[in-house]
């Protein structure tokens, strides 16, 4: 099917449960001595238009101005600092202290410009590794005619991820919490999509789904600036000239973020290689080495809770792009993964994989000795995703800067939202383990500021308790939206 791109982002998942993709994505090429020249919301501006044609200049100026405002602890959005021998592309200025700002305080702003002549309310649903949730909780906050859905794993995210969105306030929103990993959450949010009595439901009551994840369009489209931003940061500071190549470290666990940076690729960027670092659930380490996708293995909870995710949807659109739009293998890998658990590319697929993307992944004693080596040797504090990243990028560095000007390591949230597990890789054994005492811990051993709205938390009150099993998932989808639209 076919549809515009405002159609895709109200919708979120075509309604077979496959990804919207454009068959476009490359055609043009953004002008690297403009990009180089201008700022973030020029940028995104250019970006935007590209990528989401049906919006005029205009809806996107607004969208713009209203998603990277005063909102931000900085101009500079994503600002580019130095780190060692490489740069640190820093992602978590915005209102919730992660990199999900980026495209959640935007992807309301165009929904709401999608939905303009539309007689349906959307109630946006997304399950959460951690920091999704909030970021699209602040970002749907009492936004007219549109309410919001949120499902975390229990017992699987921070401290800090949870308390930030069980505080959080709002006539629009819903929270609950599942018994089950990040996987289950996301796997019966992808069928609410498709249930199809589920939905007639919702219909009959005026409300259609659509989704905050990366699954959806526009989420996936803000993040390209970011990449072409970063290299303009690196030609206005000397660090790179004019078309030379650069590589980004990416942690990853959906495939989002490191997919964006395919995009940016694709629309011209002189990108060397994305390099996806994983932790310990190391699936997609093993599947760009080998070709080989197999979700059957042991779930481990680790320190970098955001990146536990044993199926990556969006590998789905990197496999469509790089098969030349060949939707009936697509479809076999997808069903071979949902039916079998698994599934394997052909050698020239894999090649093709391997010719931008290398891998690596860092277990939690590597994440921990990485902080600690970053502060003690850089006095730059990084929270347990971005040292994911860290490790991996030191230990492939000289094989990238062969044909690399310059490395980016990309740095996904502020150390605060993990502050007991940053403090115990600091070497810190006498404090006490409550989230909000953590923070001030950390911040008075490093002489380092947490966030305001992080600080603010321990002012919060908390408003959302529910707990439920996966089944009972649909059950919750329903009752939030006659609460919400009644």
């Amino acid at each position: 099917m076919s549809v515009s791109s405002k159609e895709a982002i109200l919708a979120g998942i075509a309604p077979d449960g496959g990804l919207f993709v454009s068959d476009s994505l490359g055609e043009k090429h953004l002008d690297l001595t403009r990009i180089s020249a201008q700022d973030f919301h020029a940028t995104a501006h250019d970006i935007l238009s590209a990528l989401l044609g049906d919006y005029t200049s205009e809806e996107l100026d607004d969208c713009i101005q209203g998603a990277y405002g005063t909102q931000w602890d900085t101009p500079a959005i994503t600002p580019v600092t130095p780190l060692d021998n490489h740069w640190l592309l820093e992602l978590f200025h915005g209102p919730t202290s992660a990199f999900k700002d980026v495209a959640l305080q935007m992807l309301p702003r165009l929904m709401t410009k999608a939905r303009t002549n539309s007689t349906h309310n959307i109630l946006v649903v997304t399950a959460t590794s951690g920091d999704t949730g909030k970021a699209a909780l602040d970002g749907f906050k009492d936004v007219a005619g549109t309410g919001v859905v949120v499902f975390y794993p229990e017992g699987n995210v921070s401290d800090i991820q949870r308390l930030q969105m069980l505080t959080q306030e709002g006539s629009n929103i819903a929270v609950c919490a599942v018994r089950g990993t990040f996987d289950d959450a996301q796997t019966e949010v992808k069928r609410i999509f498709s249930d199809t009595a589920l939905n007639k439901q919702l219909k009959d009551g005026k409300v259609a789904l659509s989704s905050a994840n990366s699954i959806n369009i526009g989420r996936l489209a803000p993040q390209v600036t970011y990449y072409f931003d970063a290299y303009a940061q690196l030609v206005r500071r000397g660090a790179l000239s004019l078309g030379e190549r650069v590589s980004f470290c990416v942690p990853t666990g959906n495939f989002g973020d490191v997919l964006a940076g395919y995009f940016a690729k694709r629309m011209g960027l002189p990108v060397d290689r994305l390099i996806v670092a994983s932790n310990s659930n190391n699936v997609l380490t093993d599947f760009i080495k080998t070709g080989t996708y197999d979700r059957r293995r042991p779930f481990k909870k680790t320190i970098s809770p955001s990146m536990d995710i044993l199926v990556s949807s969006n590998l789905e659109r990197l496999l469509y792009y790089l098969s030349d739009g060949d939707v009936e293998r697509i479809a076999s890998f997808m069903r071979d993964l949902s039916e079998k658990g698994h599934y394997t590319v052909p050698s020239a697929l894999l090649d093709r994989i391997q010719e931008t993307f290398a891998c690596g992944f860092a277990t939690d004693d590597e994440t921990r000795h990485t902080i600690q080596s970053t502060w003690r040797d850089a006095h730059v504090l990084i929270d347990p995703h971005t040292a994911v990243a860290q490790s991996v990028l030191t230990r492939t560095s000289h094989e990238i800067h062969a044909n690399s000007k310059a490395c980016v390591c990309v740095s996904t949230a502020s150390p605060f939202k993990f502050s007991s597990d940053v403090l115990s890789a600091l070497g810190e054994k006498d404090f006490i383990h409550d989230s909000l005492s953590c923070m001030d811990t950390l911040a008075g051993l490093t002489d380092t500021v947490p966030p305001i709205p992080l600080s603010k938390l321990r002012d919060r009150a908390i408003i959302h308790s529910c707990v439920c099993d996966k089944d009972q998932m649909g059950h919750f989808v329903v009752s939030a939206s006659q609460r919400i639209f009644r």
